[in-house]
């Protein structure tokens, strides 16, 4: 019998007619997944309006006793292991990734009170006050990374009600926090689990107050100019290699480019350089088409595991957008596309060279180790460094560094080899989510 994951409504599980068959990388079938259709996303959103008010401070305690039993505790009858299997699994992220998830949110919503703080202008308070754009915040959520669900956490922390449309590869991620927060104490009108098609992710993104919406350029796209949406789209980030080049240097860029096994937003997809481009390329490639290939639940994992048909046509879009461009990694032992299990294949990093620093493949983000490698000069300007999530910067140049803050389109500087800079739970991604979810309002009194 294969595992049900329900929708989560008012604190109890509810099945449906509707159904679809989770399948994990190797073809095995994983879940049974019950899908909530458009009307019972608007009526749930409706319903969970009617949700007492609760004090920061009462909410703050539960989401860090939810976070101790996300990491901890046996939840739905699942145990901590039994989650990071079927995570791996189903999104094809190495087990790794979902262990070091536990770990994490159980971490981060002990400071989530701190994180929330931090997001508070220093204006508010006497003649301002910071408050709430609405009640119900309705998340559109994806399926690449399991620690993108840490952004919700901060919205009930803010005291919005959430429901949430988990991913297509990943419901267990969301359904074991909520089971977390329900156990913690939270009340069952504050959080709800939809899982459902496009229809249902239509109906609850327009039912919300506001929505947090992740997704592709189509989505962007369609959502651009709305200001009830933030959208969450791909993060084209990026790292300019202004110095030399040592082992060091190489281990950090490998780490920015193949953690987690290059699907997070903030893993490097583009380095530019103003030294040599090629040997620079040709030493990352030797790096990278070292990395083993392992089935995607072996500890040892480090690559992204998809199944064969998927893989292939992500390697064919990498050469779409290559072009005549080479990857350096093919002069290397060993096939794009490595066998791990069943209809599975581990992805091999790819690495690019590129001619320069306007070449479109810049902009290309694929969800495992693809980088492009190309040559940038002061001429270039700052353009070719643009629209980045994170803009790494190695580099002794403070003029640049200034620069590159004063871009709308980098939302994230990091100045020097920062190691696992995205850990910190005080750093904003894409900007703080509390400037969109909430505002300043005026206050004056006698």
């Amino acid at each position: 019998m294969l595992l049900p994951v329900p929708a989560l409504r008012a604190g109890e599980e509810r099945t449906s007619r509707d159904t679809r068959v989770l399948h994990g990388v190797t073809g095995e079938p994983l879940a049974t997944v019950h899908e909530v259709p458009a009307l019972l996303a608007r009526l749930t959103v409706k319903n969970m309006r009617q949700a007492p008010e609760t004090d920061a401070a009462e909410l703050l305690p539960v989401l860090a006793e939810a976070g101790r039993l996300f990491a901890k505790a046996t939840l739905g009858g699942q145990t901590p292991e039994e989650y990071c299997r079927l995570q791996a699994l189903a999104s094809g992220v190495p087990v790794a990734v979902a262990r070091g998830v536990l770990e994490r949110v159980a971490r981060d919503t002990e400071s989530l009170g701190e994180a929330v703080r931090h997001q508070i202008p220093a204006g508010a308070g006497t003649t301002a006050r910071w408050v709430r754009r609405g009640q119900v915040l309705s998340v559109i959520a994806p399926s690449n990374h399991p620690g993108t669900h840490g952004a919700w956490l901060q919205a009930i922390a803010m005291g919005y009600r959430v429901a949430v449309r988990p991913g297509g590869r990943d419901p267990f991620t969301p359904l074991r926090l909520v089971h977390a927060l329900l156990t913690a104490g939270l009340h069952p009108d504050r959080v709800s689990l939809l899982p459902g098609g496009h229809a249902a992710a239509d109906a609850l993104t327009e039912a919300g107050d506001l929505a947090l919406v992740y997704g592709g350029e189509d989505t962007v796209a369609r959502l651009r100019g709305n200001d009830r949406v933030l959208v969450r789209g791909p993060g084209r980030s990026k790292i300019l290699v202004d110095t030399e080049v040592d082992e060091a240097v190489l281990d950090h860029l490998v780490a920015e480019i193949a953690g987690d096994g290059g699907v997070r937003c903030t893993n490097t997809t583009a380095v530019l350089t103003t030294g040599d481009h090629r040997l620079l390329a040709e030493r990352l490639a030797e790096r990278l088409a070292a990395l083993p290939a392992h089935p995607v639940t072996d500890p040892r994992a480090v690559l992204p595991v998809r199944p064969r048909a998927e893989a292939e046509a992500l390697r064919a879009a990498a050469a779409r957008a290559a072009g005549t461009a080479p990857d350096l990694v093919a002069a290397h032992p060993g096939e794009p596309l490595v066998p791990v299990g069943g209809e599975a294949v581990a992805l091999r990093p790819a690495v690019f060279l590129l001619d320069r620093a306007d070449h479109p493949a810049l902009a290309t983000e694929l969800p495992f180790p693809c980088a492009w490698v190309a040559p940038w000069r002061e001429s270039d300007g700052m353009a070719a460094l643009d629209d980045s999530l994170v803009l790494g910067l190695l580099t002794e140049d403070a003029s640049l560094v200034e620069r590159a803050l004063a871009m709308p389109g980098v939302r994230t500087v990091v100045h020097g080899p920062v190691a696992q800079w995205w850990l910190d739970p005080y750093l904003p991604h894409d900007g703080y989510l509390g400037q969109f979810l909430n505002e300043a309002r005026g206050y004056a009194r006698v």
